[in-house]
């Protein structure tokens, strides 16, 4: 499995299109400022893509799993992604 930076992915852009790094990096800066901006104001839906979501987890209890010590983790938002079909499908296809 492969783990990508965002420089990564910024140098990928860079050599594939031939444009700059510098233009690469805001492309990539104002792509994830539009997803963020987007997840915040509603689920967003990227076409043939997936789909990312707002949910809610509720406080929990958590231990430390060396120390054993007892904790709570707050209530909090975190954001699911949730593949398309289309994907999941040319996955399979594959096997």
């Amino acid at each position: 499995m492969a783990n990508l930076k965002k420089l990564d992915i910024i140098k990928n852009l860079s050599n594939a299109t031939g444009f700059s790094f510098n233009f690469s990096t805001k492309l990539i800066n104002d792509l994830i400022d539009l997803i963020v901006k987007n997840i915040k104001s509603n689920n967003f839906n990227l076409k043939n893509l997936g789909s990312f979501k707002i949910i809610d987890k509720k406080e929990r209890i958590g231990r430390n799993p060396k120390t054993k010590d007892i904790y709570i983790i707050s209530a909090r938002k975190s954001v699911k992604f949730v593949t398309s079909k289309n994907i999941l499908e040319s996955l399979n296809k594959s096997s």
